[in-house]
């Protein structure tokens, strides 16, 4: 790799990041405003209720086009081509962004977290009982399941939140410390899953990584114990969100 290409590529990693760092608040704000939502409902204030929905949607729309944008730049490098003419990398990242449209969890993913919403209010009058336009046998648990399969890494028992370096399978989804996954793998043929039950037979370490979610996850999985993000602090997020987007709109000017 040339040393241009190489600066290329850490500068699209750099830009992933800082757009992967707002996901991470977005998805802060939007846990914050449900607790904040449950609060009202208990209230008896329900247009407070359907106005903090209404919000929702809207940071809903702007945090699946910034998964996207997280996603899509990492991929711009290896999609530039060297020409004689100028690239319009406006073009080349919306084209990527399209690529990963047709292929992320992130539309799924923002549907779970909509529902997560909606099912924290219903269930301040109404625990227990299916949604409206949910039959009893057909609810789906998974909307209010976390994520994180295993709070524990298998192999060192250690709490996924005091990892430092999490890693994930990208077939059976169990999470491990990077290292002790590793050193297990090596010393064992056609390793299984060490996480008791499962019955997955580990891949190639390349399928075991951090992917793009993990930490997002796990650092919900962490706020979500004492200590947890306030309420009061999703006007602060969001603010920081319409000034990185004034930012964004000065620049394009």
């Amino acid at each position: 790799m040339s040393s241009a290409a190489a600066r290329f590529a850490t500068a699209a990693d750099n830009a992933s990041s800082e757009a992967q760092s707002l996901v991470m608040d977005m998805r802060k704000a939007l846990n914050s405003m449900k607790s904040l939502a449950v609060d009202f409902e208990r209230a008896g204030k329900p247009d407070k209720v359907k106005q903090l929905e209404e919000e929702v949607l809207e940071l809903m729309a702007s945090y699946e086009d910034c998964a996207h944008l997280a996603e899509a730049v990492k991929d711009v490098p290896g999609a530039y081509q060297l020409s004689d003419q100028a690239t319009d990398f406006k073009k080349l990242i919306e084209a990527e962004v399209n690529k990963v449209k047709g292929t992320s969890r992130v539309s799924g993913d923002s549907q779970r977290l909509l529902r997560q919403f909606r099912e924290a209010v219903w269930d301040v009058h109404h625990a227990g009982q299916p949604m409206p336009g949910d039959e009893q046998e057909d609810v789906v648990m998974t909307s209010t399941q976390s994520i994180i399969l295993n709070i524990k890494c298998p192999i060192t028992m250690k709490p996924v939140i005091e990892l430092s370096n999490p890693v994930r399978c990208q077939d059976c989804r169990h999470i491990y410390d990077k290292d002790a996954i590793i050193d297990y793998i090596r010393r064992n043929k056609a390793p299984k899953c060490p996480v008791a039950g499962c019955p997955k037979v580990l891949p190639h370490v390349a399928r075991i990584n951090c992917d793009s979610y993990l930490l997002m996850e796990i650092e919900e999985l962490r706020s979500s114990g004492p200590g947890a993000t306030n309420a009061s602090d999703v006007e602060d997020i969001l603010d920081d969100e319409e000034d990185l987007v004034d930012d964004d709109e000065d620049g394009d000017n």
